[in-house]
């Protein structure tokens, strides 16, 4: 039998970034799922701050060359891809001059949540699927971590719902702690009708926070996973209303075990309905 496949899309991960919340999990867990049974890609933002000369970064030219629509406008897509040795893994970099080029995450030298954040995610979410077509790679689970993966469920339930890449996937979200809600774009919803997204798909955006984002998220994932000890009450209150699979928040020793059953066990329920 193959190995069930695993997409990681992530904010971050260790150590392209600091080893804390979202990228020490993520670390953690892709790293050990890939040791038990299955196969693994992971991607993440190639922001400014990823030193590619230490981590030695190099662009995928066979995968680079796209220009990908983000509000009515072209963007080129470019990939880079480095390796973890001490782990046997590759991460991809989605990249874009105008969107990572800057020396910074998701707020500037001074703390101010970038202007454009939401294009950034929407653009790192696009990526990715385009990059896995192109690499004629079919994941069985698409699991994402953290905010700016928020639009992948949603691109992926609506957008290339008939894609034959992606039509008997399942989704895992998994929702984090943060500092405090940020606001985005008030024009967030019209960018996303460029894309033929019903108002009805995303009329959470019409109040355009980091929380609805990880909301709209959950809404259209498969199943949703706690990936921090204490999550505020919005994401706590609606992920206890979902009526979804959710796996509560793990520690270190349980992370990889617990996923592991909790990925198989909702294949093992859909192949049951598919029977």
């Amino acid at each position: 039998m193959s190995k069930k496949r695993v997409l990681y899309i992530t904010q971050e991960i260790f150590p392209f970034l600091p080893e804390e919340g979202v990228s020490s999990v993520v670390r953690r867990l892709s790293q050990g799922v890939q040791e038990e049974d299955k196969e693994i890609r992971v991607f993440m933002p190639r922001f400014g701050v990823v030193n590619e000369r230490r981590h030695q970064l190099h662009e995928v030219i066979r995968l680079s060359g796209m220009n990908l629509v983000i509000d009515d406008a072209d963007h080129p897509l470019i990939i880079k891809v480095a390796s973890i040795p001490k782990a046997k893994m590759q991460v991809y970099f989605i990249d874009n001059e105008e969107y990572f080029k800057r020396k910074t995450t998701v707020n500037d030298m001074d703390g101010n949540f970038h202007d454009d954040n939401d294009e950034r995610a929407m653009f790192f979410c696009k990526g990715v699927i385009e990059t896995v077509k192109k690499l004629g790679w079919t994941p069985d689970i698409v699991h994402c971590h953290g905010w700016m993966a928020g639009f992948m469920p949603l691109y992926l339930k609506k957008m290339y719902a008939n894609d034959p890449h992606f039509e008997n996937i399942k989704i895992v979200y998994s929702a984090y702690d943060q500092e405090d809600d940020k606001w985005m774009d008030k024009r967030l919803v019209d960018k996303l009708k460029f894309d033929n997204f019903a108002e009805e798909d995303v009329n959470i955006l019409a109040n355009p926070s980091i929380d609805n984002l990880n909301i709209l998220g959950m809404t259209w994932a498969d199943a949703i996973a706690v990936g921090s000890e204490t999550i505020n009450e919005s994401l706590s209150s609606y992920i206890k209303e979902s009526g979804k699979p959710v796996l509560d928040y793990q520690n270190e020793e349980t992370l990889v075990t617990a996923h592991q059953d909790f990925y198989n066990n909702i294949l093992a329920n859909d192949e049951i309905l598919a029977n």
